[in-house]
C-alpha cells in the first residue's frame, strides 16, 4: 500500500514511519520543511517527502494520486492559547481538499477521548476535527486516546520533570482527575492494526491502557518505580492560570502548552469501549511497564522523537530557514579560533554540546542565564536535547535551535530561542587546516539590544574563550578538562 503520513516529523509520525516501512509499505511524508525531517539516509532513500502547510490553500496535484490510506497526525494545541481550534479546523478542511483528487480509501486520525459532556477547548477541537474529517472523501477511522506514555512524549516528560525535581509538591485540585494512560507501543499497535481494515471504516474507537489513575497516582507510581521520595499536598485554591505557571516554571513545557494542558487535565479521559483491543487482539501495557520501557530507551540513548523538538516548544513559529544566512551588517560578533590537535574529537565534542554534556565552560552561568530566561517567559535550559550524540536541523539544544548541521562539512549553526532584544547565532566550523572557528553573532534591536550585548561582553569574553578551548581539548578519557 502507498501510505501518506501528515505531521511526519512529529512525535507519533517519527515512530510510525519506520514501522510502516518495515511492513513493506510505500510511504509519502508531508512536512512544512524537509530539513526538519530528521531521519537517517536509509529511511530517506525509501520515502517520498512533500512540503505542505495545511493551513494554506491546497496546491493542485501536489500529492501522488495513487495514495491508498493516510494518517492525520496534525494538531496545533501547543502553538496558541486562543485560536488553535480555528487552525485545527482549517488544517482538516484543507487536508480533505488535498485528498479529493487521490484514490485514498481510508484516513486514520489519532484524537483524544471525548466521552464527557463538558469538554476542554482542546478536546472540543479534537471532536470538531473528527466531524470535519468525516465530511471528507475517504472512510475515516478515529482512535481516541488519553495521555500517551513513552520516552519523549509531553505527558511523560512533564511527569518526569515534576517527580525528579520536586520531592514535595503543593498541587492544584486537578491532580485528582482520573485518566487512562496508554503506552506509546500500544498506540502504534492500534495505528498499524486498523490500516486497511474495513471493519474499522467510518467508526471511532477509544484506546487506553489497563490502568485508570489520577494524575496524583501517576506521579506517585512514577516515583515508586524511580525510587524517589515524593510527598504531594493538593490544595483547592490554585487557579488554572497559577497552575499553568507552576507547570511552566518547573517543567520544560512552554506556557501555551501548559495552559492548554491544565484546561484539559480538569476533564476525565477514560475509555468506554474495548472493541478495538479485542478486534486486534492487543495486550494493553500497564502504566508501570510503560514507564520502565521509556527509561530503557532513554538509558540506551534510543529516544526516536521528542515533543521538545517541535517548533511550538520554542520562541518562534516562523520558518527558520531564513536564519541560515548569518548577517554581517548591523551586527556585533565574537570570533575565536583554535588550532586543533585532534579535529575528529573536537567535531564529536561539537555534536555532543548541550543537554547532559553542557556547554563546556561555566555551566553555572549558563544555568543562571536559563533561569533568567524562564523568569521572563522564555524557554530556559530545561528542554535539553533528544539525542546525546546526533544532531539534525530543527532539533532543540537547550535554549538554542539547530539551523544547520553538516557533519561532513564540519559546521554547526544554532539560533537563539531565548528572549533577547535582537537575534543571536552561535556557529562552529572546522576548516581544511584543522582550525576551529567559533563565532557568536548578535543583531541588536535598537538601543536596548546594543546595551544588552555590551553589558554581557565581559561574560562573553571568558565564557566563549573557555568554550572553544574545552571543545578543542576535551576527551571522554580525560573529563576533568570540562568547565576548567
Amino acid at each position: 500500500m502507498k501510505i501518506l503520513i501528515t505531521g511526519a516529523n512529529g512525535y507519533i509520525g517519527m515512530r510510525l514511519l519506520p514501522l510502516l516501512l518495515d511492513k513493506g509499505h510505500d510511504v509519502v511524508c508531508t512536512v512544512r520543511d524537509k530539513k526538519r525531517l530528521s531521519v537517517d539516509q536509509e529511511i530517506w532513500d525509501q520515502i517520498e517527502v512533500v512540503e505542505i502547510d495545511f493551513l494554506e490553500e491546497p496546491q493542485p496535484d501536489i500529492l501522488p494520486r495513487d495514495i491508498d490510506a493516510a494518517y492525520y497526525l496534525i494538531h496545533s494545541m501547543s502553538a496558541s492559547t486562543s485560536d488553535f481550534d480555528e487552525k485545527e479546523e482549517r488544517s482538516a478542511i484543507n487536508f480533505n481538499k488535498h485528498l479529493e483528487p487521490t484514490q485514498c480509501k481510508q484516513v486514520i486520525y489519532l484524537s483524544g477521548i471525548v466521552n464527557e459532556e463538558k469538554l476542554s477547548k482542546h478536546l472540543k477541537s479534537r471532536k470538531n476535527v473528527e466531524k470535519t474529517l468525516y465530511e471528507g472523501p475517504c472512510h475515516l477511522t478515529v482512535l481516541r486516546a488519553a495521555i500517551i506514555v513513552g520516552s519523549g512524549s509531553s505527558s511523560f516528560e512533564i511527569i518526569r520533570d515534576l517527580c525528579e525535581k520536586l520531592p514535595i509538591m503543593v498541587t492544584p485540585k486537578w491532580v485528582k482527575t482520573r485518566c487512562q494512560p496508554i503506552a506509546i507501543r500500544n498506540v502504534l499497535h492500534f495505528l498499524t492494526g486498523v490500516l486497511g481494515k474495513e471493519e474499522c471504516y467510518d467508526d471511532s474507537f477509544d484506546i487506553g491502557g489497563p490502568d485508570i489513575l489520577s494524575y496524583k497516582e501517576m506521579m506517585l507510581e512514577y516515583s515508586r518505580i524511580r525510587k524517589l521520595s515524593l510527598t504531594i499536598v493538593d490544595v483547592p485554591f490554585l487557579s488554572p492560570k497559577i497552575s499553568s505557571y507552576w507547570l511552566y516554571f518547573v517543567t520544560s513545557t512552554s506556557y501555551k502548552l501548559a495552559l492548554n494542558l491544565v484546561d484539559s487535565m480538569r476533564i476525565e479521559v477514560i475509555s468506554r469501549d474495548t472493541r478495538l483491543q479485542e478486534m486486534l487482539d492487543i495486550e494493553p501495557i500497564s502504566y508501570a511497564e510503560a514507564i520502565q520501557l521509556a527509561f530503557e530507551k532513554i538509558e540506551q540513548h534510543q529516544v526516536v522523537s521528542s515533543w521538545k523538538d517541535s517548533m511550538v516548544s520554542g520562541r518562534f513559529s516562523s520558518d527558520l530557514k531564513k536564519y541560515v544566512k548569518v548577517p554581517e551588517y548591523g551586527c556585533v560578533k565574537d570570533r575565536k579560533t583554535h588550532k586543533l590537535e585532534n579535529p575528529q574529537q573536537a567535531l564529536e565534542n561539537i555534536w555532543a554540546i548541550g543537554g547532559e554534556r553542557g556547554w563546556y565552560y561555566a555551566d553555572l552561568l549558563w544555568k543562571i542565564r536559563g533561569f533568567m530566561d524562564k523568569m521572563i517567559g522564555g524557554v530556559g535550559l530545561r528542554r535539553g536535547r533528544t539525542h546525546s550524540f546526533q544532531i539534525s536541523e530543527g532539533d532543540v539544544l537547550d535554549f538554542w535551535r539547530v539551523i544547520l548541521a553538516d557533519k561532513q562539512k564540519k559546521r554547526l549553526l544554532l539560533f537563539a530561542e531565548m528572549k533577547v532584544p535582537g537575534e543571536a547565532w552561535l556557529e562552529w566550523e572546522i576548516d581544511d587546516k584543522n582550525v576551529l572557528h567559533q563565532t557568536a553573532t548578535f543583531r541588536p534591536k535598537g538601543l536596548l539590544g546594543r546595551l544588552y550585548w555590551y553589558t554581557m561582553l565581559p561574560f562573553h569574553y571568558f565564557i566563549f574563550d573557555g568554550m572553544i578551548r574545552n571543545i578543542a581539548n576535551y576527551s571522554p578519557k580525560n573529563p576533568q578538562t570540562l568547565n576548567t
